[in-house]
């Protein structure tokens, strides 16, 4: 499956709002991942459109999840940056050129069609077993300290 660099990304602003100790604004999101600030506010508006995230406002606010990241998994990121739409799009090949297959053979899927929507299936399911808690104790998990490396950053000033 093909997905958008921005999945990557939405998943690790997601991460790293998991462990933050406040709301992250979203220029600090972007100078963590050395990203492009326009780009990124795109996929965290699609987060917060999707429920994942909110802003919160005032001089010390910026985007949080909303809710527990036990609760946010993968493939909620995935759906709310890319879009709910299949991976494999069907256009009944079969019913075209010379010797289009027609009738009751087209009421169902065929085989084609099936592996396809199987493996998508398992794709999804896969993606919904892991949620954004379950990436925050994996992430650099070989780094010790990486995330209080990381709130303690965030909590310095900006450099832009």
């Amino acid at each position: 499956m093909k997905m958008s660099a921005g999945v990557e990304w939405a998943l690790h602003c997601c991460s790293v709002l998991s462990t933050a100790s406040a709301p992250v604004p979203a220029h600090r999101l972007a100078e963590l991942h050395g990203v492009s600030k326009t780009y990124l506010a795109k996929h965290l508006q699609a987060l917060s459109k999707a429920g994942l995230i909110h802003a919160v406002e005032g001089r010390d606010g910026g985007y949080e999840l909303s809710r527990p990241a036990s609760e946010v998994t993968v493939y909620d990121v995935v759906r709310a940056v890319d879009g709910p739409e299949a991976a494999f799009r069907c256009t009944e090949i079969r019913q075209q050129g010379p010797l289009p297959t027609t009738g009751e053979a087209c009421k169902v899927p065929c085989g084609i069609a099936k592996v396809m929507a199987d493996a998508e299936r398992a794709w999804r399911d896969s993606l919904r077993g892991v949620t954004i808690g379950d990436l925050a104790a994996t992430v650099d998990a070989n780094l010790p300290g990486t995330w209080d490396t990381v709130r303690h950053w965030l909590a310095a000033p900006s450099t832009q």
